[in-house]
């Protein structure tokens, strides 16, 4: 396996001395695998025009650790449509270059924290080769379990007094923030949520704050206009394969759910890989640019995410978690040995918690996958869906229940190989690749199709089939659902009310 990396990647590898914890996991699990680490003339001649000398130094006594490409693909008309629409500058013109290897198949992968080359690999319809450091460590995390360096414990509640600040992981909070100990200190009584390693090291770390309207916002520019806001005070999360940016970002809207503010904002500075990669995180679920906040260090990025009830039905993500009444439902069932798996949080009390600690990618993440053969393939993005977990041993009429609901992102119905559907798949989903090629196998003449959807909410209460069909939202135990099949306004309010969920994720 060929595996080419982008410029920033040798650059923060090499230029770091020790290199930052996600950058020593990527290139360990590309050591592990026995892949080929590729790197582009043009990425050399870039490092070479390097500002600092000492990077350059660095990365020419251990050039010798990657391989040269020797010969590079001819361009072909999509490459080159692809240069005139998007390339500027020299930069934007070596990223097209280094796509040229991937769409050419001189290369297997790119790994690439530049958000302007996954674009670009949309347009080329490569995309399921390009991968961001978080993507690539998922995809090998759950290929290889067995060769995982440590498992993640699931996240929990904890009291700052009981965290070891001498951690190696706060060490990046003391070189931005220099009274960070002393601010971390007098927290010592304050909750945060964190998500520790089998070894006791913190992997992930997010603390979160209510404020109020009157909140003075002096050292921020533009200011504030006022509003009840949810401060993301210090938000952390290793790259590690396990997806833990989507399980803190989900318990960040719940507690803005919970406290029904305005807004929820965050304040970082943009300096590193690690707070770029972070940064496009949270543009990816709405997330923008305010201005920026005054330091003694300098200049934080201010990023706010308006949390007034709206939807964007086109992207989902925009407007997490709410949903439009007005969306069409659909009600599809989801088999026990599939169910806790992907929804964890929507666990039954008659299972056991500590068989479903979130250390897969599958389990953290709120983008997930369905697979489906289901003769309904018409759903489209901005769908609701209820998922109906079928009976898991005794009877049906009491062990079926409606646990969660979703929103559809996107799905993909043309799909023309085992190859892409693994690729599609492998990322979101609770299966293996061979489970995946046994699902892709399973009958030639139906080949499932996949559904992008996002998890959004598990019901306080779950109803049962004798509950589903005592309300009229299933007819009788034979019209239980067998695919996406599309309920009415009023059978869906009638599961949320049986269900005793929060109205408030539904926008009129």
């Amino acid at each position: 396996m060929r595996v080419l990396l982008d410029t920033n990647i040798i650059i923060y590898r090499e230029a770091n001395k020790p290199p930052r914890q996600e950058i020593g996991i990527l290139f360990r699990w590309l050591d592990q695998l026995s892949y080929q680490k590729c790197i582009h003339p043009k990425t050399i001649e870039e490092i070479h025009r390097h500002r600092d000398k000492s990077v350059v130094s660095a990365f020419d006594a251990k050039i010798t650790n990657y391989h040269q490409l020797k010969t590079l693909a001819p361009e072909n008309n999509s490459i080159s449509a692809i240069r005139v629409k998007y390339d500027r500058n020299n930069n934007d013109s070596t990223d097209t270059d280094i796509l040229n290897e991937i769409f050419c198949d001189r290369v297997d992968l790119l790994i690439t924290e530049d958000r302007k080359i996954h674009r670009k690999a949309l347009e080329l319809g490569i995309i399921e080769r390009i991968f961001t450091i978080d993507g690539f460590l998922e995809k090998v995390t759950a290929e290889n379990p067995e060769l995982a360096d440590y498992k993640v414990l699931s996240v929990k509640k904890e009291l700052f007094g009981n965290l070891n600040l001498r951690d190696t992981f706060f060490d990046s909070f003391r070189e931005d923030y220099e009274k960070f100990d002393a601010w971390f200190n007098k927290k010592s009584d304050e909750i945060a949520y964190v998500c520790m390693s089998e070894s006791s090291e913190v992997v992930a770390f997010l603390y979160v704050k209510t404020e109020k309207r009157e909140e003075c916002y002096s050292d921020i520019l533009p200011p504030f206009s006022p509003a009840k806001r949810l401060k993301v005070g210090t938000f952390k999360v290793i790259s590690n394969g396990y997806k833990l940016g989507e399980r803190f970002l989900k318990i960040a809207f719940d507690n803005a759910l919970l406290f029904s503010v305005d807004e929820i904002y965050v304040t970082l500075f943009n300096r590193t890989l690690e707070q770029r990669r972070l940064i496009g995180l949270l543009h990816d679920w709405g997330f923008k640019k305010h201005g920026v906040k005054q330091t003694g260090n300098g200049e934080e990025v201010v990023l706010v995410r308006d949390f007034r009830p709206k939807v964007s039905k086109s992207n989902p993500c925009e407007s997490y978690p709410y949903l439009s009444s007005d969306s069409r439902k659909f009600l599809v069932p989801i088999y026990p040995k599939y169910h806790t798996e992907l929804f964890p949080d929507s666990i039954l009390r008659t299972e056991s918690p500590n068989d479903f600690i979130e250390n897969k990618p599958n389990r953290n993440a709120i983008s997930k996958v369905y697979i489906s053969r289901s003769f309904e393939r018409d759903l489209k993005a901005g769908d609701i869906i209820v998922f109906y977990r079928t009976a898991s041993g005794g009877s049906a009429y009491y062990t079926s229940v409606t646990t969660t609901v979703g929103v559809v992102q996107s799905i993909v119905t043309n799909i023309s190989s085992d190859r892409q559907f693994v690729e599609l798949c492998r990322r979101r989903s609770v299966f293996s690749d061979d489970e995946l090629l046994q699902h892709w196998n399973w009958s030639t003449n139906n080949r499932p199709f996949v559904v992008n959807f996002l998890y959004v909410y598990s019901f306080p209460k779950r109803m049962n089939l004798k509950a589903l069909i005592d309300s009229g939202v299933i007819q009788s135990t034979k019209s239980a659902p067998r695919g996406f099949e599309q309920i009415s306004d009023e059978q869906f309010n009638r599961i949320l009310e049986g269900s005793e969920a929060n109205g408030r994720i539904i926008i009129d």
